[in-house]
């Protein structure tokens, strides 16, 4: 039987993931999880780990989708080759993208955004 795998990356792993790379990282994870479920900012990190892990191209006869939500996202968290930094800039660009869609400025894309 595999693992428990959602279709996009789900909200009860972000605590899971704080100690996954360094000090601003930490900062992230802990700010976002106790966040309700609906927030923003915690919709923007769930973004930010949709383009991190490749969400959108997982399919249930994948080997990302046997391994499970939980082994993708740790894996793809540790093996990001940047830094904290990087990773903040990625989830404030997720942020901006969130807020154009949400006002209506934006339509959707797949998660190449150069804005």
């Amino acid at each position: 039987m595999y693992p428990k795998a959602e279709i996009l990356f789900p909200v009860t792993l972000i605590p899971r993931l704080r100690n996954l790379k360094g000090p601003g990282w930490a900062a992230l994870v802990e700010r976002i999880s106790p966040l309700p479920e609906m927030h923003p900012d915690k919709l923007a990190f769930c973004l930010l780990m949709i383009r991190l892990d490749g969400c959108l191209k997982c399919y249930s006869g994948s080997y990302k989708f046997m391994r499970g939500c939980e082994a993708c996202a740790v894996q793809s968290v540790m093996q990001f080759k940047g830094s904290d930094e990087d990773l903040l800039q990625m989830y404030a660009q997720a942020q901006r993208d969130l807020a154009a869609y949400l006002s209506g400025r934006e339509k959707p894309t797949d998660g190449q955004s150069t804005s």
